[in-house]
Parts: structure tokens; sequence; C-alpha cells
């Protein structure tokens, strides 16, 4: 027990030294932050993965990290003391920033390959290839396909909910906060279409997968809270009329969900629903059903087209 608190407190002088918060830190080494801070606290032990990907993020020995060697000791401790393979290779440290380090280089390239692929069509020797490293080295940092599969979809989250933070915090109002939200869901660039060809991998994986399951429920409950969250917000600034803020939500983040699917069906261009068309069809949505009416000239707009 002793050992774990000074673990947890040798991995709070990294995450001091990285010079970012502690949810950051998460983030940069793919980790779940309730975890993190489970472990910091003490209640919960580090995996060897986790122990790894945190040693290459602030560029210090896996050894150093348990106790188990000096700060400037030969690599290997995290695997002897932690149950796994004695004198496992470790990675060389990154030279660039702890951000852009081996970890999530990974999760970028799955995340590219699932989109591309699928996920059942991605291996691990795909991804090693697009990372120009080995299988031994992507195993290293994650055990499993599962693993993998479990840090893309938390690193696609995190991206995510970073995004939505930052758009809807130029709005003026919580009617133009939703505005912003339905543009950034909405597949007009590459990368929001490969973003959404992840969540429909997720969607599918979901249905079959326990683990993933829960996953895919937690995020997406926090999605739709923070629909209901915007629409409960526009109701007390008066913008929005008086509904019921979770079920207005549940009746967006389906239609959004549906368009989505709809304009991923076909290419850009080839006849299908454009993302042009689900923004209209969104934004009609948020005129018709909750904008508050006034009189005369500042009425909602109508429902054929989005408002000013």
């Amino acid at each position: 027990m002793r050992q774990q608190f000074d673990v947890a407190e040798r991995v709070r002088q990294v995450i001091g030294e990285a010079g970012c918060t502690q949810r950051e830190f998460a983030r940069r080494v793919v980790m779940d932050p309730s975890k993190l801070s489970r472990s910091l606290s003490g209640s919960r032990r580090f995996t060897v993965a986790e122990l790894a990907r945190i040693a290459d993020a602030g560029n210090v020995d896996a050894g150093w990290l348990l106790g188990t060697t000096t700060a400037d000791a030969a690599d290997g401790g995290a695997e002897g003391a932690y149950g796994g393979a004695a004198g496992a290779p470790r990675p060389p440290a990154p030279a660039a920033p702890p951000g852009s380090g081996r970890p999530l280089q990974i999760v970028r390239e799955t995340v590219r390959l699932i989109a591309e692929r699928g996920f059942h069509a991605v291996r691990v020797a795909d991804i090693a290839a697009a990372c120009d490293t080995s299988t031994a080295t992507i195993h290293y940092h994650f055990p499993g396909r599962a693993e993998l599969l479990e840090a893309a979809v938390r690193w696609c989250m995190d991206e995510d909910t970073a995004r939505r933070a930052a758009r809807i915090a130029e709005a003026d109002d919580a009617r133009e906060e939703l505005r912003q939200l339905i543009a950034l869901q909405a597949p007009h660039t590459e990368r929001q279409r490969r973003q959404w060809l992840v969540w429909m991998d997720l969607w599918a994986e979901a249905a079959r997968s326990t683990a993933i399951g829960r996953l895919h429920a937690d995020f997406y409950r926090q999605w739709r809270q923070t629909v209901a969250e915007v629409i409960r917000r526009g109701i007390e600034q008066g913008v929005f009329r008086t509904v019921d803020p979770e079920f207005s939500a549940l009746r967006l983040t389906a239609l959004i969900d549906g368009l989505a699917i709809q304009v991923l069906a076909t290419e850009p261009g080839a006849g299908g629903t454009s993302a042009e068309a689900m923004d209209i069809a969104c934004n009609a949505y948020v005129d018709t059903e909750l904008t508050a009416r006034r009189s005369g000239a500042d009425a909602a707009g109508p429902a054929d087209r989005p408002g000013p």
C-alpha cells in the first residue's frame, strides 16, 4: 500500500512538470480522468500500460515511477514490479512535446484507420505500419485491440467535448450556443466526417460489447445533457419557449444522429442528403420547436431555412 501512494506521488510530480491540468494530462496519456483521479488518491492501482504511457509523456523512467530505480537508472522496472515480462524493451522517449508522444500517435492513427476501414478491418500490424513502428511497441502501450479501441474512443470523446466547449463559449446566448453545437455536428469537413464514421463503428460495437456499450452510454448521456442544459438556459434567457429540456434534447439529438447517417451514406456532391441540408433541418427544429415567438419583425424565421 505504501508503494501505491509513492507511485501516485511520483505521477503527481510528472503532471506538475508537464505544466497542464490533471484532466489535460489524462487526455495526453489516453486515460480516463476519473481513473487517474482515483489512482492518484490511492483508491485505484495504476496498470502497467498506464504507467508506460505516463513515463513516455513525462519522459521519465517507468522504474523510477515505481521507486524500483533512481530517476536516471536503466529501463524495465515497471514490468517486473507489476507482474509483466521482465526486461521488456521500452520505446525511446519522444523528442516531441508530451502531447504528441507515441501513445497519442498510436491512438490518432487508430482513429484514422477505423474511420477509413472500420474497426474490424484494422489490424495491429496496420497501426504499427502507420506509426512506422513495430507491433511489439503497439502492444507495449496497449496490450490488445480492445484496449486500443477504448483508448481511441476516449480520445475522440475528449476531442469532441473540447470542441463543443470552445464553440459555445463564443456564443452570445443559448440560441446561438445551440446553433454552434449543430454546426459542429454537421459533417461539413473531412475531419467531421471521419469523426462520425468512428461514432458509427462505436454504435455497432456498443450493441455487441458490454464494456464499450457502457462507455458509449456514459458519453452519450453527457452529450444529451449538454444539449438539455443549453435549452434550459435558453428558457431562462427568454430566447426559447417553455419546453421540457430533456425531451427536446432527446428529439434534437435523434434528429442530428439520423441526418448525419444520411449525409455519410453518400459521397459529398453525389445527390444524397448534404451537410448543408442537415444544418438547415436542425436549425429549423430550433426555430419552429424551441424559439420563443415574438411579435412583428422579431418573430422566429420560417421553418425551411435557418434563422439569422
